[in-house]
């Protein structure tokens, strides 16, 4: 058979450099172990590389070649792989939750000074030295970025869902920057101080539009150790940045501070993921890549010792909005102590559960003027031990409960009154600011 009648032989390409040397190694086993005399003396790799390749292609078989566009788009394939499934659940959490969240930017006008100098002896006339005192005037105004913070989309048109204390000044403007760089100017719906919650809505909406959003889960089925992912504009400065964590504690009440205001939260959720100034407003996400909470705090004094609202709490103010146009809150009208152990110790008091009307720290009235608890009849030093029928205790606090209903509900109270249990109708009012 001569050369030019030898069958043609061919492989399939081979999609790596690395692959190609290894064709060419296994083809070399094979002709040493048959020509044995070959591969004698101290001749390199490479020459048998080199003599290996010119002696297949007499026999007309042709060497697999890699070209350069199959190198670049293996190269191309070469990603990163998520090393374990939790490291995955995170990773996809916050590649479909991302696009939604957005910073918030705070400006406002603001006065410009002009600074200048006056002699205090100009009026007696010339002075026997020079001596001036620095003034000031004001020279106009000039727009000033005054704070920030975090929202996320809640719907496709446009709502928002923030903090009250990011959005609490009402002379300022907002302004949403979106994860892909766009800014949209955007006006506050409504604000709930109770909850510290608020909504916003972006103004000049683009034509055919529809803005990412995030699902919301159910904030009752969270557990602590459950793995969770902060995202938000950190320190006003870098957007989108991601912290994980667990949740620390649940049930939380706490008393913070911020945006000029002072507002103590009941049931809140606890996490050790870092929440950092900016980040207020942003969500606090399950591996399911749902918000399960709004991050309001942190402890500054303490490492990774944050909170956020149940989404629950949010939910609500949005059907408010819908329904009613505005955020209501209900309203019985009562200071009180939520007893335990200690409480029921210190005042001697016949149970160890339950709201102990009293007035409140500065001598406020422990019933408020024409509230329904006023005209339902109750008393400083009452005891109200359920609430239609729920016990009220330091997990189910009277504020936890009440956050249940809506102004206009009818409700029934059982009361401990001179030690004796006495029953009470009320019906809810609306909380004013």
């Amino acid at each position: 058979m001569t050369e030019e009648n030898l069958p043609k032989i061919e492989f399939p390409k081979l999609k790596a450099p690395k692959e190609k040397k290894a064709f060419l190694v296994f083809v070399l086993v094979i002709f040493l172990a048959i020509f044995s005399g070959f591969a004698t003396g101290t001749i390199s790799g490479d020459y048998f590389y080199s003599r290996l390749q010119n002696y297949l292609e007499k026999l007309n078989i042709k060497i697999p070649e890699l070209s350069q566009t199959e190198e670049s788009e293996q190269e191309k394939e070469i990603v990163y792989l998520p090393q374990t499934s939790q490291e995955e659940a995170v990773i996809n959490a916050v590649k479909e939750a991302s696009p939604a969240v957005v910073s918030i930017i705070v400006t406002k006008n603001l006065p410009v000074l002009e600074e200048y100098y006056i002699s205090p002896f100009e009026e007696f006339g010339a002075p026997f030295f020079e001596f001036q005192i620095p003034q000031f005037r004001q020279k106009g105004v000039e727009k000033k970025e005054i704070g920030g913070g975090t929202g996320f989309f809640i719907t496709k048109e446009g709502m928002l869902l923030t903090n009250v204390h990011v959005v609490a000044d009402q002379e300022a403007e907002y302004t949403i920057l979106t994860n892909d760089g766009k800014k949209y100017p955007a006006k506050v719906l409504d604000r709930d101080s109770v909850r510290d919650l608020a909504l916003l809505e972006v103004q000049e909406k683009p034509i055919d539009k529809d803005f990412p959003t995030i699902k919301l889960g159910d904030s009752d089925k969270v557990q602590i150790g459950q793995t969770v992912i902060t995202i938000g504009n950190a320190l006003g400065e870098f957007r989108n940045t991601v912290s994980v964590g667990v949740i620390s504690g649940l049930g939380r009440t706490i008393t913070a501070s911020g945006g000029g205001t002072v507002n103590t939260v009941e049931d809140v959720i606890q996490t050790d993921a870092a929440i950092n100034q900016g980040n207020s407003g942003g969500p606090l996400l399950n591996l399911k890549s749902e918000v399960i909470g709004v991050n309001f705090a942190m402890v500054q004094e303490a490492q990774n010792i944050g909170f956020a609202i149940p989404i629950n709490k949010a939910k609500k103010a949005l059907e408010q909005i819908k329904s009613l146009g505005k955020i209501v809150y209900p309203f019985l009208g009562v200071r009180y102590i939520l007893i335990n152990e200690s409480i029921q110790k210190e005042k001697n008091l016949p149970v160890g559960y339950g709201a102990l009307i009293a007035k409140g720290p500065q001598g406020e009235a422990a019933i408020s003027l024409g509230s329904p608890a006023e005209k339902a009849g109750l008393k400083e030093n009452d005891i109200i031990l359920e609430f239609n029928g729920e016990k009220i205790n330091t997990e189910n606090s009277l504020t936890k409960i009440i956050s249940k209903y809506n102004p206009g509900d009818k409700i029934t109270l059982k009361v401990l009154r001179d030690g004796k249990e006495n029953t009470f109708e009320a019906t809810l009012s609306e909380k004013e600011e």
